[in-house]
């Protein structure tokens, strides 16, 4: 595991200031594009994992990826803000993303490219009835977004664009969105978080339109019926304005879990995202990639899953090596489990340990690196 101090003291050394910009305030050329050819996702014009295969598994071009919503979060709810407190302090937005940077290095030396943001977050709990905090980084009556929580968004792609990794940014989730005026507001929120991406430059992201489309969001715009007007949207709002090979954002949304994206969506976006919730049975993890080559819209796009709470990395057969069994990549999701208390569990539960600092973290970090690496 990696020592909490030695994390600490580097998030305190950790500028406040973005890097990728100058003196002029002119966004400097970006490191690391992020782009799609065929099933594959290539990193600077090479597949990511080039060359590699695991257990007869073919990796080379497979995006793995962890869902780390919370690295932005903050609670302008003064009722619950206090439920997040750490043991030496009250909680602070700046800290929790020093550390989350900080932590970001030893992810990527593990074989980790794609980490999952969302600009509302997810529950601080794992999982909630209720959602009463407010994390967002739009305003919910003008979509405006709020500097302060972009700016912590903005150092962290930073380090990713110097690390060369992927953040999927994910605009909206469920616990938040209903809170947005209406549908204007969405609209126009959409269209803030694009122009803010094309104005930074970042050519290392993915867009998400929403988590889990299908799961209690209220506007019609974001919800499986309509979800593709929002990723065409964002698609022409970017198109001919980043200098990658698709010249523009790239965009998709996802739904719970389980459940198979909508040919809608299908054919539009530029991959396509599953979620493992409530798929216990590996077999079934690979059946739904199996599946969604099997939509009608189906346009050979990569798929991976960017949400899967199913552990069991230490067994031969998990959703993990189920999904890479198929071409998918997968994403881990972890967050403290009922009766776990430890602070050192779970990267979505607030305040979060950002380090590889519990049996499970080191479980996904080691398959990870022997898949991606072949190294213990």
């Amino acid at each position: 595991m990696i020592n909490r101090r030695t994390f600490l003291a580097a998030a305190a050394a950790l500028p406040f200031a973005s890097r990728s910009r100058t003196l002029a305030g002119s966004v400097s050329a970006r490191g690391s594009v992020v782009s799609i050819d065929g099933r594959a996702f290539h990193i600077n014009g090479k597949p990511t994992y080039a060359g590699r295969t695991w257990e007869g598994k073919k990796i080379e071009g497979l995006l793995m990826n962890s869902r780390m919503v919370q690295a932005t979060f903050d609670d302008e709810n003064p009722e619950t803000r206090k439920l997040w407190a750490y043991a030496d302090g009250s909680f602070d937005a700046d800290r929790n993303t020093n550390e989350f940077i900080a932590a970001m290095p030893e992810w990527r030396r593990h074989g980790l490219l794609g980490i999952g943001l969302n600009l509302q977050g997810g529950s601080p709990q794992g999982y909630s009835k209720d959602q009463p905090w407010v994390n967002s980084a739009f305003d919910f009556n003008t979509g405006a977004l709020k500097p302060a929580y972009m700016a912590r968004v903005g150092r962290i792609l930073d380090k990713a664009d110097e690390l060369g990794m992927v953040p999927i940014v994910g605009l909206f989730y469920f616990g938040q969105s209903p809170r947005l005026k209406d549908e204007q507001t969405v609209i126009a929120a959409t269209d803030a978080a694009t122009d803010w991406l094309i104005d930074k430059g970042y050519t290392n992201v993915l867009v998400e339109i929403a988590n889990e489309c299908n799961v209690k969001h209220t506007h019609e715009i974001i919800r499986p019926a309509r979800a593709h007007e929002l990723i065409e949207r964002v698609q022409q709002r970017s198109k001919g304005k980043l200098k990658t090979p698709a010249g523009r954002l790239l965009v998709s949304t996802s739904y719970g879990g389980g459940t198979l994206p909508g040919e809608n969506v299908a054919k539009v976006a530029d991959f396509l995202l599953l979620h493992g919730n409530g798929i216990k049975e590996p077999a079934k993890a690979a059946d739904l990639v199996r599946r969604t080559r099997a939509l009608k819209a189906y346009r050979d796009q990569p798929i991976f899953y960017n949400e899967d709470d199913h552990f069991d990395f230490d067994k031969p057969v998990n959703n993990f090596t189920a999904a890479t069994g198929e071409y998918a990549g997968w994403g881990y999701f972890d967050y403290r489990l009922k009766g776990e208390t430890a602070f050192e569990e779970g990267y979505q539960s607030v305040p979060v340990s950002w380090g590889i600092t519990s049996e499970r973290k080191e479980g996904f970090f080691g398959l990870l690196k022997r898949m991606t690496q072949g190294t213990p």
